[in-house]
């Protein structure tokens, strides 16, 4: 059997579990002298994500078909690269995760932090938290009219210890403001709040947005970052400092029917994004390779 050769800048979930297959290959780079002395070999499938540098315009052309998360990432490949539709896939980021009902791990975590089940659920979680606009996340919050609800900071303690700085300036959200190092169970975070706030300055698809949708979060997102593909306008933010979001969440919060639709509606369309239904649509689209 002909095996199918990719390659990717970065890897991912989808990736991962394509390389199980017994019909897939990853290529082998070649050393300095090989390719030296030899024609160089290019991969049957691509998968792009990021910023579309050189090297990734190269390995793009000489595919056969590249997968890439995203319409904004695809149309800015197809104007640089002059490939055609037929050669280029979008493939929104892939879910992986273990889905427990929200309201059971909302009682653990309440327990574990100490606080009233009855109570709101703000996060915010990064790898970067000044790009991802912890600052306006903040502001954004200081905001909020709604009085019973926790506002959950988790990250890498580095990030965390340089957000202590920040936070004297937030005298009113003192009290509300729940700060995790290293937190294991970050999943559980999702599945346990309410709102998933991430008013990022980052242009590259976050894959946590996906992660909240399937957890059941309300999410509002800056139009800045691709993901704003798979959100409503009404989770938009036309900027990180969009005036607008404080009252939208309050909104949010102070109508259970109206987050309850939103919460549901979130979690349906993240459902196309399972690894299980990834792997159809990208098998389905390898068998055409």
């Amino acid at each position: 059997m002909d095996k199918i050769t990719i390659s990717y800048k970065t890897t991912n979930i989808l990736v991962e579990k394509l390389k199980q297959q017994e019909n897939i290959e990853v290529l082998k780079q070649s050393n300095f002298l090989v390719s030296l002395f030899s024609k160089k070999k290019y991969a049957d499938v691509y998968f792009h994500s990021g910023s579309l540098d050189e090297k990734s315009i190269e390995n793009i052309i000489n595919s056969k078909m590249t997968i890439t998360n995203c319409f904004a990432s695809m149309n800015e490949i197809i104007a640089k690269t002059k490939i055609s539709h037929e050669k280029i896939k979008v493939i929104y980021p892939s879910i992986n995760i273990e889905y427990k009902k929200p309201k059971e791990v909302k009682v653990k975590l309440c327990e574990e932090l100490n606080i009233n089940i009855d109570t709101k659920l703000i996060l915010f979680t990064a790898k970067n938290f000044k790009t991802s606009g912890i600052k306006e996340f903040l502001d954004i919050c200081s905001s909020i009219s709604y009085q019973n609800l926790k506002i959950i900071i988790a990250g890498e303690q580095k990030q965390i210890t340089a957000l202590q700085f920040q936070l004297p300036k937030y005298q009113n959200l003192e009290d509300k403001i729940i700060l995790l190092e290293d937190y294991k169970n970050i999943d559980d975070l999702f599945l346990a709040s309410d709102i998933f706030l991430l008013p990022t300055y980052n242009k590259f698809f976050s894959a946590n947005v996906v992660k909240a949708m399937f957890c059941k979060c309300v999410v509002f997102l800056s139009i800045e970052n691709d993901a704003k593909e798979i959100v409503d306008v009404f989770a938009s933010m036309d900027s990180p400092t969009d005036p607008s979001t404080a009252f939208k969440i309050d909104a949010v919060l102070l109508d259970k029917n109206e987050m309850k639709k939103i919460k549901k509606q979130n979690r349906k369309l993240a459902l196309e994004f399972h690894i299980d239904s990834n792997l159809t649509k990208i098998n389905s689209i390898l068998e055409n390779v």
